[in-house]
């Protein structure tokens, strides 16, 4: 499987990754088949979050693996914190909390990443700053970043942190296109015009932050799969025929798609199906032409100025 560098850091990471959110709800045994498959297709970094199973994902991943050292050192492990019930919290004493619980239900000792995971409007930068600070000088965090933020909030924190925040974890699909939509249409009086993120793209190249994409396969926010769904008719009889120009499934020419992009964008899956993360994996190395790509983003419903 390829690999990319993540960020401005030393990490080189499969630019395919293995979301956990799902693992609670299987068996021990049916998850250390998925995790193990993962990792058989070279895929060597798994995202987790202290809410994915209310903790139970992180305990599944950890005896999945069977976790000892000789484990550890092969994989690159990654949480988020912040989503609390009912409200977010970036509090230094949450956060310091947060990261004890993580790797304790991991069974390691540090995390390479940390991410904050949903913006905090309360955030006092000063107690992230705090935060981070300690978890680095005590080796629980090796490398932080952020999901879900904007480029404004992202510099409001690096006024005050000292570390490179690396990451930025955002949803982006053929069908959630909004940070690709607002660059084509500048200077027009079309809806997707309007810049509902900062520019959040071209910041992120600008500053070799990673962009992982979370939902590949998803309408909307959390609305459905839209991969052979009737609904989608003309983007789904593209994506057939690339896809059987290439001899692989829908699935890998959507990942392709985010791949594609020279952002490097990391793509963050989510499935707990074997024979579907195989299919995923043929993504990794397939480079779509600028010309398919594009009649792709037409195909989701995209006008181009």
């Amino acid at each position: 499987m390829k690999r990319m560098q993540l960020g401005t850091s030393e990490l080189e990471v499969s630019n395919i990754s293995l979301g956990c959110m799902r693992l609670s709800g299987l068996t021990d045994d049916k998850a250390k088949n998925v995790v193990h498959h993962a990792m058989d297709l070279g895929i060597n970094f798994y995202d987790h979050a202290d809410i994915y199973g209310g903790g139970a994902s992180e305990e599944i991943f950890a005896k999945a693996v069977d976790m000892n050292p000789s484990t550890r050192e092969k994989m690159i492990l990654q949480s988020k914190c912040g989503i609390r019930n009912g409200f977010f919290d970036f509090s230094t004493s949450h956060i310091l909390s947060s990261v004890d619980s993580i790797l304790q239900r991991l069974q390691t000792d540090y995390l390479d990443v940390l991410l904050l995971h949903r913006p905090d409007a309360l955030m006092e930068p000063e107690e992230v700053a705090e935060a981070f600070s300690s978890l680095e000088k005590s080796g629980k965090v090796r490398n932080f970043g952020v999901s879900n933020h904007n480029p404004m909030q992202i510099e409001l924190l690096k006024k005050y942190v000292e570390q490179d925040l690396i990451v930025n974890q955002l949803q982006f699909s053929v069908m959630h296109t909004g940070m690709i939509d607002a660059g084509l249409q500048v200077n027009t009086k079309h809806p997707n015009g309007v810049d509902r993120d900062g520019s959040v793209l071209d910041y992120s190249r600008l500053n070799n932050m990673t962009i992982q994409a979370w939902s590949p396969f998803q309408y909307g926010f959390f609305e459905g799969v839209f991969i052979d769904n009737d609904k989608f008719p003309e983007l789904n009889s593209v994506l057939g025929n690339i896809a059987e120009k290439y001899n692989v499934t829908k699935t890998t020419i959507a990942v392709a798609w985010i791949l594609r992009h020279p952002a490097k964008i990391q793509t963050v899956v989510g499935t707990m199906n074997t024979e579907r993360l195989s299919t995923i994996a043929d993504a990794s190395e397939l480079v779509l032409s600028r010309e398919e790509w594009y009649e792709i983003y037409r195909a989701a419903g995209n006008e181009l100025p």
